[in-house]
């Protein structure tokens, strides 16, 4: 099912300067997106606005973001989601830059996270500067590549290598969520939020609704916009119709981007715990299967490394004893927010996928 985004994959700014747009937004305003572009040749990203198709580049002194232009000028920015968080690549550090008031979470999941992952099974980034009152966050690099960077089709790294980065991620998973935890780790860990089935399905369908919201005065996108909504009470049925496994750490934003894997016997690593919470550990796995399958479509990965990742995050499944269906259910939740990206292409892909998955499972 087309929807022609109104997002393209690229857009110039008044100087004839043409910036592709790596990751897109909703505003408030129906119509309006807030961007990540970059443009070859340049280091790092920059931060934009569309509005109504007209592109505009958001200046380093975002109001939203008041550290950024005096913390951009220590390194490099490479993740920025204008007026809301930032992130700058510098010398042995990553530098986290947040709205006003959006660094006391962060910093307490770190501390958390000291206690809760201290069996050595990752490998985590220390905390080197912090400030409430600037709202940065300072972390100390982690040796390695990222599990995208061997991923890619253009990587220097041999099969065989790329199966034992896998492997090596897939076992230290695996101990960790069957580890035990001490007094003090298991306090952190009944500290953290609980992520249910009925949040889920909650913040899913709230996402939908902002998405109908957003694009409700589009004629032409009517019988998108019914398609949307049949996928996502499908969805939130299958979240909500079987028992939930049982709750555990999760990372809450697991993908193949978070996870580094050193040469040698140091333990892989995490980054970015923002999001953890206690939930299905079928969440995590489920998540960054499909943005494996993401990668495939997309022909940034081989079929042959994609059936290599993928078997090792199901390896991970059944060691976890995940349900297969609860699995089956969050695939489906996360096809679904991806199908909410205004970026081009997503909408129509994700609900291909989605209409795949349900025909397949009518056939079971």
């Amino acid at each position: 099912m087309e929807w022609p985004s109104p997002v393209p994959a690229s857009a110039d700014d008044d100087t004839g300067t043409t910036w592709l747009i790596q990751r897109a937004w909703p505003d408030k305003t129906p119509g309006e997106f807030v961007l990540e572009v970059l443009t070859p040749g340049r280091p790092g990203v920059r931060g934009a606005h569309l509005r109504h198709g007209q592109f505009e580049l958001v200046p380093l002194d975002d109001p939203g973001l008041p550290a950024l232009r005096r913390e951009a000028q220590q390194g490099e920015l490479i993740s920025y989601w204008p007026h809301h968080q930032a992130v700058v690549r510098a010398e042995g550090r990553y530098i986290k830059i947040f709205e006003p008031g959006g660094a006391v979470v962060p910093a307490e999941r770190c501390a958390q996270i000291d206690v809760l992952l201290d069996n050595g099974n990752f490998t985590t980034p220390r905390i080197l500067r912090q400030s409430s009152q600037e709202d940065v966050i300072v972390f100390s690099a982690i040796a390695g590549r990222t599990l995208n960077e061997l991923g890619r089709e253009d990587a220097a790294v041999g099969d065989e290598a790329f199966a034992r980065a896998w492997e090596k991620w897939s076992h230290a998973w695996v101990a960790e969520l069957n580890g035990s935890y001490g007094p003090a780790a298991q306090s952190v860990l009944d500290s953290l939020p609980l992520r249910s089935p009925e949040w889920e399905a909650t913040k899913m369908c709230r996402r939908v609704d902002d998405w109908l919201r957003h694009n409700e005065n589009v004629p032409e996108l009517s019988s998108q916009r019914d398609a949307l909504r049949a996928a996502a009470e499908h969805v939130a049925m299958n979240l909500l119709r079987t028992a939930p496994d049982p709750l555990v750490w999760t990372h809450g934003d697991l993908y193949d981007k978070q996870i580094i894997v050193p040469d040698g016997d140091i333990p892989p690593g995490l980054l970015d715990f923002d999001s953890t919470a206690r939930h299905e550990a079928a969440r995590d796995l489920a998540g960054l299967d499909v943005r494996l399958e993401l990668h495939l479509r997309h022909n940034s990965m081989t079929p042959a490394r994609y059936l290599t990742a993928h078997t090792q995050v199901l390896a991970a499944a059944e060691e976890l004893h995940v349900s297969p269906g609860r699995f089956d259910a969050y695939s489906d939740a996360v096809w679904l927010r991806l199908a909410l990206s205004p970026l081009p292409g997503r909408f129509s892909l994700a609900l291909a996928v989605l209409a795949e998955r349900a025909e397949k499972e009518l056939r079971q």
